[in-house]
């Protein structure tokens, strides 16, 4: 005799074990265990309103923070890695490539955006974590480059939002050129007395630290961002100390000099305008 928990319309059968009270992706679940909606986690600009957790998002999130009514023109967003190198580990570098493409429909892992902030046109560069963990591989270090270029032409203020893990190994020491070409463009952007604005998320490791991450005019950061050169785990191995608390986290390095603010994400948008008011020395832009 068939369970009555068994369902049969049409053939379709599904034991209970089986069966989801909720549809996936419909809650979030915080690191502490806490637990939100997703329509309300999107509405509290992806932060976990019981714990502050500040969950990690990518450009289309922080586009949609930054740009007024989230109206911007991507630029160079065809541009994509090549495999030079031939790299191959446990996978061929193209497979990878073309794996990352079509799990994240990103072409690599910074996109460019020109658009509208409180009122005034901005370039922001912006960092995918998704797409092989945010690695730095020459597409990324010339889509920056182009986007700074693009700035120094127009004359607008330059944001770098920043997640990574570092350089892309699959592309060895191409990889590493890109921190001296970013960094090369950014005194370019200096010299032109132009704004640039730095926003390290959690995580910012590797050479991204090394390089443009920690060059901005104003480096800001979220709240318990991971932002360092090696992981707290190698950087304890190597040493054998213990490492203090809270440490490489974002409010250990301001504490520390080398942030000057962290801000929540609902006050992103004001708090970038308000530096690139003060670097420009231009009245200062209400939301």
């Amino acid at each position: 005799m068939s369970s009555w928990f068994k369902r049969k319309e049409k053939g379709i059968q599904t034991a209970t074990e089986e069966k989801k009270d909720t549809p996936k992706g419909l809650w979030y679940k915080s690191p502490t265990g806490k637990i939100v909606e997703s329509d309300e986690l999107a509405k509290n600009f992806y932060v976990s309103p019981e714990d502050d957790y500040h969950v990690r998002i990518g450009s289309k999130e922080y586009f949609e923070i930054l740009f007024d009514d989230n109206k911007f023109k991507e630029i160079d967003e065809n541009l994509t890695s090549k495999d030079p190198l031939k790299f191959e580990d446990t996978k061929k570098y193209s497979d990878r490539l073309k794996a990352a493409q079509a799990k994240t429909g990103l072409k690599d892992a910074v996109r460019t955006g020109i658009g509208k902030s409180l009122g005034k046109n901005v370039v922001v560069c912006c960092m995918d974590f998704a797409f092989i963990g945010g690695s730095m591989g020459s597409v990324v270090g010339e889509k920056i480059a182009r986007g700074i270029d693009y700035a120094i032409k127009k004359k607008l203020p330059f944001i770098m939002i920043s997640k990574s893990g570092g350089a892309r190994m699959m592309e060895a020491a191409l990889s590493l050129m890109q921190l001296a070409k970013t960094s090369a463009k950014l005194a370019q952007l200096a010299d032109a007395g132009l704004p640039y604005i730095s926003l390290c998320t959690d995580p910012t490791t590797g050479g991204t630290t090394a390089s443009y991450a920690m060059l901005g005019d104003i480096n800001i950061s979220e709240p318990g961002a991971l932002i360092g050169f090696a992981g707290p785990r190698i950087v304890k191995d190597f040493t054998g100390k213990d490492l203090p608390e809270g440490f490489q986290t974002s409010e250990f390095l301001l504490e520390h000099g080398f942030l000057d603010f962290i801000s929540h994400r609902r006050d992103l948008k004001k708090k970038i305008n308000l530096y690139i008011d003060l670097i420009q020395n231009t009245p200062v832009r209400v939301a």
